[in-house]
């Protein structure tokens, strides 16, 4: 199944483009209703459903740089996984998966529709205290992360938690962030250039790895067709 995603994504991208040419294909959902808006026009009640927008966070990266995910991001779209260094076996896992993914969309880097630059890959640290950069550096070069296009990122632990809570909707159970409060998730979350939230997949889950990658496709040619 692993390599199926590497092998299959080529054929993902031509019949997806093929569908998009045609309006005739789904696009990935939202997720995060914020409230329903209601307006009458021409004597009619129509209503607008407004999702939330995720909001920036401030972190430091595998290389020691203090970056921004909606300003250095910016018109990317992201798949997001929470996870902590000294994880023995979950954490792993989503890495290696995640790294599936880098690769199998590293084949496509000469399509017309440019996807390396498009998708970025955040994977954020949920135990800021020990995971320094240093470390982040050491497990990114671990699993072959390209630095320039999946990061690694510590930082205030509150701020990250509220993240993953407030931000992602993570359900993941109550906590403030403090020193008792842990919060340990296998899910990534698909988030598209607008800041908005589009899918949540199992990450151990070769199927559901699959599944975000067809949806990255689409997201990324979903792109493509608003800038024509």
């Amino acid at each position: 199944m692993g390599l199926a995603v590497a092998f299959l994504l080529p054929l993902s991208f031509y019949m997806i483009a093929r569908m998009l040419s045609k309006d005739s294909i789904n696009l990935p959902d939202y997720y995060g209703v914020e409230r329903v808006d209601s307006t009458m026009k021409d004597g009619k009640l129509e209503t607008d459903t407004v999702y939330h927008t995720v909001a920036d966070l401030q972190l430091t990266n595998q290389l020691g740089d203090q970056v921004s995910l909606n300003k250095d991001l910016a018109s990317r779209i992201m798949v997001v996984d929470f996870f902590f260094v000294a994880c023995p076996s979950v954490c792993p896992r989503l890495a290696g998966n995640i790294g599936m993914l880098q690769k199998a969309f590293r084949r496509n880097t000469k399509n017309e529709f440019g996807i390396d630059k498009s998708v970025h890959f955040v994977s954020i640290s949920v135990d800021p205290a020990h995971d320094t950069f240093q470390a982040l550096r050491a497990y990114a070069d671990r699993f072959g992360a390209n630095h320039d296009h999946w990061w690694f990122l510590t930082g205030d632990k509150q701020s990250i938690y509220d993240y993953a809570r407030n931000e992602l909707k993570l359900a993941v159970g109550p906590g403030d962030g403090g020193a008792e409060d842990f919060i340990h998730t296998e899910k990534l979350v698909l988030i598209d250039a607008q800041r908005k939230i589009r899918g949540y997949y199992d990450g151990l889950d070769t199927v559901e790895i699959k599944r975000c990658a067809d949806d990255m496709v689409l997201l990324t040619m979903e792109k493509v067709k608003k800038r024509k």
